[in-house]
């Protein structure tokens, strides 16, 4: 039986859904100076996190050791605090409406072990618009750091909606600290994308693609997705290296811990608008 909310004053279609398991697949694309790409299928959880509380069970776990779980400490603020009121707090210092459902999108602890580069959470109104996306990244060297998005006005963020946002976090040892994302969202019932592109001071040079669908969390499908994928989280880091090495043999510069660019890891907040070159309508800068 699926886990249900009980909390379920929200409108965001899910149907008093508290929790879903996604699978798919993630893609990434470099463009220079060596051409690189790869997909690897990806295990995502995707709750509201007005409900978390009402997540546990003897085979999913809250701050606690499970097949399957979540450790609040990885998210947000870090430091155990309830998510959601951390998160509806940021919303209104940035004067965001979402005033709806929050609902934190990332890779869950399998056996105790998760490594989420990015995990995203979807902020909506009351009327089920989607409002602002916060995107909750972690590198390898341990550091990490939240980019809060909005669109124009903070007006409802539909599927051609471009969220643009100053990159000042270090993420890959093989790309500096500037330029910009773009960042666009999909959602339809029980699939999501997310898209990513990293302009650098040259242009584009990184395409990144999330392609999830989801099922509700119930004991049957929670068991499942451990039993079939039970290094999920493992082959994460484990993908990471092995694309760095192969970065690095196509000898793509390597600029370490610290890039020249790179500020304080740990300062998060609304996102920084980015300075963007006018590009003629034959796409060239």
């Amino acid at each position: 039986m699926s886990i249900e909310a009980s909390c379920n004053d929200g409108n965001d279609g899910r149907d008093g859904i508290a929790a879903r398991i996604l699978t798919g697949n993630v893609m990434h694309e470099r463009l220079r100076p060596a051409r690189h790409r790869f997909v690897y299928p990806v295990l995502y959880l995707s709750c509201n996190l007005a409900c978390v509380t009402q997540l546990q069970r003897w085979w999913f776990g809250i701050d606690r050791w499970a097949p399957l779980g979540l450790v609040t400490r990885d998210y947000g603020p870090h430091d155990g605090q309830p998510l959601e009121s951390w998160m509806r707090r940021r919303l209104a210092e940035a004067g965001v409406p979402a005033d709806g459902d929050i609902w934190l999108q990332t890779i869950p602890r399998v056996l105790g072990y998760a490594f989420s580069p990015v995990s995203f959470w979807f902020c909506y109104d009351r009327e089920g618009a989607l409002r602002a996306l916060y995107a909750d990244v972690r590198n390898t060297f341990g550091a990490r750091h939240g980019y809060l998005l909005s669109a124009p006005d903070h007006a409802p963020i539909g599927d051609d909606t471009e969220l643009i946002c100053r990159k000042t976090f270090h993420v890959s040892p093989f790309c500096d600290v500037t330029g910009h994302y773009a960042f666009r969202v999909r959602l339809r019932d029980g699939s999501v994308v997310v898209a990513i592109d990293y302009h650098d001071r040259n242009g584009l040079l990184l395409r990144t693609a999330l392609a999830l669908r989801g099922e509700p969390l119930s004991a049957r499908s929670a068991l499942r997705a451990v039993a079939r994928r039970p290094f999920a989280a493992l082959a994460v880091m484990m993908h990471i290296h092995w694309q760095a090495l192969r970065l690095w043999l196509k000898r793509v510069p390597f600029y370490g811990a610290r890039p020249p660019g790179s500020g304080h890891a740990d300062r998060s907040g609304p996102c920084a608008p980015a300075s963007i070159p006018r590009r003629d309508k034959d796409g060239s800068s």
